[in-house]
């Protein structure tokens, strides 16, 4: 039995060290140049780093904060930050390991979801970027691997890390609510589920509430983490986005954007107009809505352009640039259709248990993974759909992928056998 456990150990350690040198090679070979929010990030940690201010009330600073302190201690640079994602991507596949353990299921169900995670396209490109969903994406599995843990201490430590989290991406905070759903469907009680989501909440406005502090005092009124939560609505909802995707505020009809009491107002006041105008759309334009919804989850979830972003700067031609586009963008597509159909299958089996009240049969983490799905879905269908979004969610599609398999593998023998 040691033996066997020595060589199932071998096999992960020897996963993971050709995933990190497939990432060191891509960083060597492809020299990524940042650019957009990438370049504002990286030039925003600079700044930090320099002691100069830590950005303005309009977009979340969790992850230029974070670089900005590496950059202080080990110099600001691309290959700092690009080491770091590396040091990221190792703790997020050291922590799948530690969840893949506390699961029970078969060991080649295992070691087929952490082989494809570690090999997954994304996985290995992302750690050239300057990109927020590397960091998001680990704290994520640690919160999860914590979750799945019987530590005494556990949700105060979920909550830490849902706070740090929420400074990355503001939405985050209704994290809690997640923790809530699936501890009362499987307890089937009332008290202890709201007791463990009330202290994730508690936890993590106390870790935020400094930062809320500083741009509430800075605006002269009560503001959020970040500001921007009110154009990414009004963009993505309007009527002349048709696409689901990023728009120029200026190109709305008669745009908010251009009118003397928009350029007027501080960024609170123009976070506010801009999201009342959004949902008043909303309101009178339900269908328009929901289709453009859908598109946005189309453009997060089945069209993986956002490896592309890896090779910006590069000297790649653009036939391999396309190569390496409609690769990944498959490999997405192969993993992503049946893990949604899982999820879309398993949720009918959530919604009959709680009919006949049985739950508390279901498995915690299965139904962990869809209500996290739904939490992460729910947000990209009213706000904006694109294919990093779906970043932090690879390894629950990866799951249910291998979750869909196995199921369907059982559903064939018990036709033929």
């Amino acid at each position: 039995m040691e033996n066997k456990n020595v060589r199932i150990d071998t096999y992960y350690k020897i996963i993971l060290i050709i995933s990190l040198c497939l990432s060191i090679m891509w960083i060597l070979l492809i020299r990524t140049k940042p650019f957009s929010d990438f370049e504002y990030y990286y030039n925003l940690a600079i700044d930090i780093a320099n002691g100069m201010p830590w950005g303005d009330t309009y977009t979340s600073v969790g992850y230029p904060i974070v670089l900005g302190g590496i950059f202080k201690i080990f110099g600001s640079s691309l290959i700092s930050a690009q080491i770091f994602n590396l040091i990221l991507a190792f703790i997020s596949d050291f922590s799948l390991l530690m969840i893949l353990k506390k699961l029970d299921i078969s060991e080649m169900q295992k070691r087929v979801i952490f082989t494809i995670f570690a090999f997954m396209p994304n996985n290995i490109v992302y750690n050239s970027m300057i990109a927020t969903e590397v960091l998001f994406t680990t704290i994520i599995l640690l919160i999860t691997n914590i979750f799945l843990g019987k530590g005494k201490f556990k949700y105060i430590w979920i909550g830490i890390l849902t706070g740090l989290n929420t400074m990355i991406k503001p939405f985050f905070i209704v994290f809690f609510f997640a923790i809530f759903i699936v501890e009362i469907l499987k307890e089937r009680k009332l008290i202890k589920p709201l007791k463990n989501s009330f202290i994730v909440l508690v936890i993590c406005c106390i870790v935020i509430s400094p930062w809320i502090y500083r741009n509430t005092k800075l605006m002269g009124q009560f503001t959020f983490v970040s500001n921007n939560g009110g154009i990414v609505l009004y963009i993505n909802n309007n009527s002349q986005n048709n696409k689901g995707r990023w728009m120029a505020a200026s190109d709305v009809e008669n745009s908010i954007v251009k009118k003397p009491e928009y350029e007027k107002a501080n960024m609170t006041e123009k976070n506010k107009m801009l999201g009342t105008a959004a949902k008043k759309w909303i309101r009178n334009h339900p269908k328009e809505f929901v289709v453009l919804g859908f598109k946005r989850l189309y453009n997060t979830y089945l069209w993986g352009d956002d490896v592309l972003y890896s090779t910006y700067g590069s000297n790649l031609s653009e036939n391999v640039k396309e190569i390496i586009f409609t690769v990944s963008n498959d490999i997405r597509s192969i993993l992503f259709v049946p893990a949604i159909i899982y999820i879309l299958v398993y949720s009918f089996l959530i919604l009959k248990a709680i009919i006949f009240g049985a739950t508390n049969q279901l498995n915690r983490f299965t139904l962990y993974t869809v209500i996290v799905f739904f939490m992460f879905t729910s947000v990209y269908f009213v706000t904006e759909g694109q294919g990093r979004y779906a970043f932090p969610e690879i390894f629950i599609m990866i799951y249910c992928f291998s979750q869909f398999i196995k199921t369907s593998i059982l559903k064939i023998k018990e036709l033929f056998l």
